[in-house]
């Protein structure tokens, strides 16, 4: 039977759809991050329409594709970062390059984890979200009961600290998991493999590639779960957290969500000024990886999608797209460190302690290197900032307020330490650009 021209017409509108929608990954996620929050709230402690134990139940099912991401992602975390990192370094055109490149990383992680540290307090001192909120009898009690006397948490660690950065026991670092390590022992051995020569390191080479062949193998599998991860997980969290939990603590989110837009900001103005790159284009090529950075809150599980994108999209080099992720991946947390600063700002307003200049000045040491040595992993930043806090002599009782929060929170400062990686990218391919320009014909 003949297709009448209306019929064609359709047809065809609904294929040309079909291929578009196909072919725009972040609009897949996109639909999925809406329609796990519909979902989400459908079943969650707001409407009640199903009781927490059947809440819990179907959450768990929604969330088994990000799951399996995840899982996926974490087999083969390790090998993708160890093989890519020494990968990028054998392969860097010369050790001047190679001498850039790290040069350049260290300054831009240094430089905007303590940019975004002191816009925290800033914008905390300013704001005073600590208080805006009114403290539960039993938490103020406990905030003005179990205040510790101030001290310093830098000065005798950070000796310490420095000399525990060397894996003195590979084993140990694979089987804990350690990535900071392993990232380490992937520099180190990359180096050695550059300084013994071609020949004598090609099998060692060789096998590297495999090893990055494989791993990029099992992530391209797992790349296709990704709408239904991001369904899935962000179901998952609003049927726990509520929507109106993230209300109760409004001025305190408000305040966060702010500082990072202020770093995603300063971001855009390097790719313009420094990348010469027009940073709308920069925003609307990264946004896919972005909205899975929210999804799943953890740069180290997007680490594959980030390189993909800064290679592809971004036309970043691989040989320093794989360099780079992987390090900032595992040391450039600029948006942890506006967070944690924001949040010991909210628990000492909470609990009353007047922080002087000097120890202002020790918070921004002490998170710069707390978040440059933290994984990129879903919740750490609780841990650290309860270590944190502790040692400055401020109540950690408040912290069952930002429980509640901090999932919503953790998602949005993953999308700003995604955002730094390729921003990291794009300066350091710029200025490798600008360096071959000018440098004389021989």
């Amino acid at each position: 039977m003949a297709k009448t021209p209306q019929q064609s017409t359709v047809r065809s509108f609904a294929d040309r759809i079909e291929l578009w929608v196909r072919g725009k990954l972040w609009l897949q996620v996109v639909v999925a991050l809406i329609a796990g929050v519909l979902v989400g709230t459908l079943i969650g402690p707001d409407l009640k329409w199903v009781d927490a134990g059947t809440a819990d139940d179907i959450g768990r099912w929604l969330a088994l594709p990000g799951k399996l991401f995840l899982g996926l992602i974490t087999l083969v975390l390790e090998p993708l970062v160890f093989a890519s990192i020494i990968q990028g370094l054998v392969g860097s055109s010369s050790g001047a390059e190679l001498k850039r490149v790290g040069t350049r990383m260290l300054i831009f992680v240094v430089g905007t984890t303590i940019l975004a540290t002191a816009i925290g307090l800033m914008l905390a001192k300013v704001i005073e979200p600590g208080k805006r909120v009114a403290m539960p009898q039993q938490i103020a009690g406990a905030a003005t009961t179990n205040r510790a006397p101030a001290k310093s948490p830098v000065a005798k660690k950070v000796p310490d600290y420095i000399v525990g950065l060397i894996p003195t026991n590979p084993t140990k670092a694979i089987l804990d998991r350690d990535l900071l390590a392993i990232v380490i022992i992937a520099v180190l051995l990359g180096l050695a493999a550059r300084q013994a020569g071609r020949e004598q390191a090609e099998p060692f080479i060789k096998f590297m590639g495999a090893l990055l062949s494989i791993a990029m193998a099992i992530v391209r599998w797992a790349m296709l779960l990704t709408p239904w991860a991001v369904f899935g997980l962000m179901a998952q969290a609003v049927s726990k957290v509520g929507l109106p939990t993230l209300v109760g603590l409004g001025t305190y989110c408000l305040t966060v969500l702010v500082g990072l837009v202020l770093i995603y900001c300063v971001y855009l103005l390097l790719v313009l000024v420094v990348a010469r790159r027009n940073p709308l284009q920069f925003a609307r090529d990264i946004a896919s990886v972005q909205l899975l950075a929210f999804s799943t809150s953890s740069s180290a599980a997007v680490m594959p999608a980030t390189i993909e994108t800064a290679v592809s999209k971004l036309k970043v080099p691989e040989r320093i797209a794989s360099v780079v992720v992987p390090l900032g991946a595992t040391i450039n947390m600029a948006g942890t460190a506006l967070y944690q600063a924001i949040a010991v700002m909210f628990l000492a307003q909470i609990g009353g302690v007047d922080l002087s200049t000097g120890d202002l000045a020790l918070v921004v040491i002490t998170l710069v290197a707390a978040s440059i040595g933290a994984p990129g992993t879903p919740g750490i930043s609780i841990v650290i900032l309860s270590t944190v806090v502790a040692g400055f002599g401020i109540p950690t009782a408040g912290l069952v307020l930002i429980l509640g929060v901090d999932r919503i929170l953790d998602m949005s400062r993953t999308v700003v330490n995604v955002t730094g990686d390729l921003t990291a990218c794009v300066l350091i391919r710029g200025s490798a650009k600008a360096k071959a320009a000018v440098a004389p014909v021989t």
